[in-house]
């Protein structure tokens, strides 16, 4: 570098002067809009601000409680909706859609007490209450229980978390 090279640094842009007239380009209203609380100095609105509307953070509900992952979802069937199956038929979950008694066969399945029974039948459900097991023991049946469908649904949501932590695991070892 010789010093018939050398130039003056470069100036930064000036910074604009606001309220020098029209022709300046930033006359009168000075870049601010028109009238109004935006207009003024300190005129800041907060986020969120509908114009004193309510808000709508404000218009929402307020949610109570949680929704519970472990809470078991039963498809609901009655002692007298057996009665058209034959003598001596076991009952079960395709059974059961057979006849559309139930939507779901992923669904867990309980049977309440309503009205009577005449027929021998073995019931496989999931759950039963008390009396629909004596009214089905009185006309000769049985059922036949499937477990515990909570433990089994805290058992299944442990395992998803774990799959999640080992994932994320994972992911933090390939960065």
């Amino acid at each position: 570098m010789k010093l018939n090279n050398l130039k003056p640094a470069q100036k930064k842009k000036a910074k604009m002067r606001v309220g020098r007239g029209n022709g300046s380009g930033k006359g009168t209203f000075c870049g601010r809009g028109g009238k109004g609380q935006t207009a003024r100095a300190g005129g800041k609105i907060r986020r969120g601000f509908i114009g004193g509307q309510t808000p709508l953070i404000r218009q929402m509900p307020k949610l109570k409680g949680f929704k519970n992952p472990t809470k078991v979802r039963y498809q609901i069937i009655n002692v007298f909706q057996l009665e058209v199956f034959k003598d001596g038929t076991k009952v079960d979950k395709e059974a059961l859609k057979k006849q559309r008694l139930i939507q779901n066969v992923e669904k867990p399945v309980k049977l309440l007490s309503q009205g009577k029974l005449t027929k021998k039948l073995t019931v496989v459900v999931e759950n039963a209450s008390a009396e629909a097991v004596k009214k089905i023991e009185a006309a000769n049946g049985k059922v036949e229980h499937q477990g515990n469908i909570k433990k089994n649904r805290k058992d299944a949501i442990k395992k998803k978390k774990e799959e999640k932590k080992a994932a994320k695991k994972t992911k933090k070892s390939k960065k």
